[in-house]
């Protein structure tokens, strides 16, 4: 594969060390493992190579596959969610939490500006977090098949469609004159991601020039 392809991926992703399955599309995979949950969509996902989808080791190994081929790819810490830094422990006041009205615990995710952490201890008047990522440190390991390539532009689309809003039901897509009109029916996209998936079709999807979002109500 090469940059700029559209492709499906089936994959299952584990923690070498351990084998623990931290990630996975496969269903069957799922079963087999006792992890099933019937509110998750099981189904191959949509990525652009050299778009940043996916961790830079894994989108390496698709690089060296083709369509319909199934690999185990081994991706060290640095070329997955990286090494752990112990800069990001950080000691806060548990004054911090009472304001809050949040009683900490050992074990507690918390987020502070947008960021996950995990709280280490309580003691002293003070809370130990560790804001590393949980598979910072981790060598990864990846059962991944591509499944097809995607080739139309509005297949392209509705590919970027899927992968930021996790669906492309209630969403109707058309191209005409080099402008792509994405109609929703049912509740809006926040601007932001809006933004996001506007700048990542003008970019990876040719013939496209502009953007249209609309909104559409029935009765």
């Amino acid at each position: 594969m090469k940059e700029g392809d559209f492709i499906q991926i089936d994959y299952v992703g584990k923690i070498t060390e351990n084998g623990e399955i931290f990630d996975l599309t496969k269903e069957s995979s799922a079963k087999e493992n006792g992890i099933y949950n019937p509110k998750l969509s099981y189904k191959p996902v949509p990525v652009i190579i050299g778009a940043n989808f996916l961790l830079k080791g894994l989108e390496n190994g698709l690089k060296e596959m083709k369509i319909g081929e199934r690999k185990k790819i081994t991706i060290r810490p640095e070329e997955g969610f990286g090494e752990r830094s112990p800069k990001l422990i950080k000691l806060i006041p548990i004054s911090e939490f009472k304001k809050q009205k949040t009683d900490p615990y050992p074990g507690m995710i918390i987020t502070i500006n947008n960021i996950h952490g995990k709280i280490l201890s309580v003691s002293g008047g003070r809370v130990r977090v560790d804001f590393n990522h949980p598979l910072s440190g981790k060598t990864l390991e990846y059962d991944v098949e591509i499944k097809e390539e995607i080739s139309s532009n509005i297949e392209k689309i509705k590919a970027v469609l899927e992968f930021f809003l996790k669906s492309e039901e209630n969403i109707d897509v058309s191209l005409e004159n080099e402008i792509a009109e994405i109609k929703t029916k049912k509740g809006d996209v926040p601007k932001e991601v809006k933004k996001t998936i506007a700048d990542t079709i003008l970019k990876w999807v040719s013939n496209t020039k502009k953007i249209r979002f609309v909104q559409e109500y029935e009765q």
